[in-house]
């Protein structure tokens, strides 16, 4: 009888995780490919072909992009460094088995925003996309860097839970220029004129809605666990 009482409640437990669980690995998987997909396709194309040909290509680049070419690719370095870690750093059973590498690759996440942030701010200034495309990424990358310092100071101050979700809104922001590319790649050409506000379209919602649905799970999250007992 005894090891029938004791078994029963540890069964329970590993059954309620396991729909989470695999809630999890589907949606890790889904970000990972949409990841690498836009990295192989429109991120390492600049690496390859290191050339002005390449870096002014009117399908996917600008006029300045060959003389900016040093900032871009701080960007797009840092930013996929940062896309590529991310999703590893909210897995509870890596963070807890490894916890000094987990540390560690939330540095060079951090470090990758921060490097992807600064190379975003100077291609805003430099932009020949208009300066309203120019403002927009201007704020996303603000939005991008803020939020990463802002998990940085909450787990300096020892604040885990306030450390994650912004961790969370970090990726969140990270993950916007994937959606940008996969928005202005299929967007509903007639419905917006003229054609310069597209990108504009795409790079405002590619962060404020996904991070608009993110708050509002996060805020639910707290006010259950907040709510009292009955």
């Amino acid at each position: 009888m005894s090891t029938i009482a004791t078994s029963g409640p540890a069964l329970t437990p590993a059954r309620s995780r396991t729909p989470n669980f695999t809630v999890k690995l589907i949606a890790s998987a889904a970000i990972l490919t949409a990841a690498a997909a836009f990295v192989l396709k429109y991120v390492f194309r600049y690496y390859l072909n290191y050339n002005a040909s390449a870096f002014t290509d009117p399908m996917r680049g600008a006029p300045n992009y060959w003389a900016m070419r040093g900032w871009l690719l701080m960007h797009m370095t840092g930013g996929m460094v940062a896309l590529l870690i991310g999703p590893s750093q909210f897995w509870t059973g890596f963070r807890l088995r490894y916890a000094r590498l987990h540390r560690w690759m939330g540095r060079i996440f951090l470090g990758g925003v921060l490097l992807g942030s600064i190379g975003a701010y100077r291609m805003a200034i430099g932009t020949t996309f208009g300066w309203s495309f120019g403002f927009a990424l201007l704020v996303l990358a603000t939005a991008w860097f803020t939020s990463a310092a802002i998990a940085l100071y909450a787990i300096l101050k020892g604040q885990v839970p306030v450390h994650k979700e912004w961790m969370v809104r970090t990726y969140v922001v990270t993950f916007a220029f994937v959606l940008d590319r996969l928005l202005s790649d299929t967007y509903p050409g007639p419905v917006l004129q003229p054609q310069g506000d597209v990108g504009v379209w795409a790079l405002w919602t590619s962060w404020v809605v996904p991070l608009m649905f993110t708050e509002i799970v996060l805020q639910l999250r707290r006010m259950r666990s907040a709510a009292p007992s009955r």
